[in-house]
């Protein structure tokens, strides 16, 4: 008697891969994109497989900012402090945060949803910490207490008039050689010689 094939058992889900999805749906759609019928569809699952990890949206959209924040901020921080100096660190996290699309995607949609509590939350606590590491870095660099602040300020708010340029005049943004050399400019005003 032939045996019959049995179908393989679905894969169980776990919170990260809600998590993840979150964030693609966010980057494509924003915040209200992250819904838990949404992600289920999308997933291939019920919408008892999500309440197995979270309790609400609200839970989900919380654990998805902190996977957010570990992986465009703690992560990309903990690489930059194995470089030599910290002109080098600059220079890396300047090229780093420019060319994750899925990032800055990502912040801009949270910035259009800033007055979610959640949200903002997120963004204050990712802010504040990206701020403090510049920071840091200009202090390395020699800079006083005062001044090493006004330049991870300024340096912070070229990054999000960067982004909030990309979606408002994408256009206006050179490619290829235009671009190396506006990255080149970007560099000489942010990050001072040795």
């Amino acid at each position: 008697m032939a045996k019959t094939k049995q179908a393989a058992p679905a894969r169980s889900l776990t919170a990260a891969d809600w998590e993840n999805a979150a964030l693609v749906s966010l980057e494509r759609g924003g915040v209200a994109a992250v819904s838990v019928e949404a992600l289920a569809r999308e997933l291939g699952a019920t919408k008892g497989s999500f309440y197995w990890h979270f309790a609400s949206r609200e839970t989900l959209l919380t654990a998805a900012l902190v996977r957010w924040e570990e992986q465009y901020t703690t992560k990309v921080i903990a690489h930059l402090e194995t470089l030599g100096s910290p002109r080098e660190r600059l220079v890396r996290l300047i090229h780093t945060a420019n060319a994750s699309e899925s990032s800055w995607r990502i912040h801009v949609a949270l910035g259009a949803s800033a007055s979610d509590p959640v949200v903002a939350q997120a963004l204050a606590r990712v802010s504040e910490r990206r701020i403090a590491y510049l920071d840091a870095c200009y202090r390395g660099l020699g800079s006083t207490k005062a001044a090493a602040r006004r330049q991870a300020l300024l340096a912070y708010a070229a990054y999000l008039g960067f982004l909030r340029l990309r979606v408002e005049a994408p256009a206006a943004i050179p490619d290829g050689r235009g671009r190396e050399a506006f990255f080149a400019s970007l560099l000489e005003v942010l990050v001072p010689r040795a």
